[in-house]
């Protein structure tokens, strides 16, 4: 008997459960004045204005990256003048080709970042 009396309350709760109102995703209710979809124009503006703001992000972010590679190919020129200096006509040293490999490979970095994306 109690089993039964434990079957049928359980029963009629989940019976129940859906004659709850649901609350919406942010737990209040939209005011009358607001739309909870804003019209396609303001979508289209806000997404402009958040592209137009990333890609500022993005040009500030490839300034920077530009003069902290000028600034290390200026670093690695000066390196590559002290190397040719010590050398004489006889002896090319391995460093002055390694530092004049980095030198090209930063230049081309640095042409590049200066075309910016494509």
């Amino acid at each position: 008997m109690r089993s039964r009396l434990h079957v049928s309350i359980l029963l009629l709760f989940l019976l129940a459960i859906p004659c709850f109102p649901q609350s919406s995703q942010s737990g209040q209710i939209p005011s009358p004045g607001h739309d909870v979809n804003p019209p396609a124009d303001d979508a289209d503006e806000m997404r402009e204005r958040i592209t137009h703001e990333m890609e500022k992000k993005a040009a500030k972010e490839r300034v920077a990256a530009l003069k902290t590679d000028t600034d290390k190919l200026l670093k690695l020129s000066v390196e590559l003048k002290e190397y040719v200096d010590k050398s004489n006509e006889n002896v090319l040293s391995l460093d002055v080709i390694k530092k004049a490999e980095q030198i090209e490979k930063l230049a081309k970095s640095v042409k590049d970042k200066m075309k910016g994306p494509n």
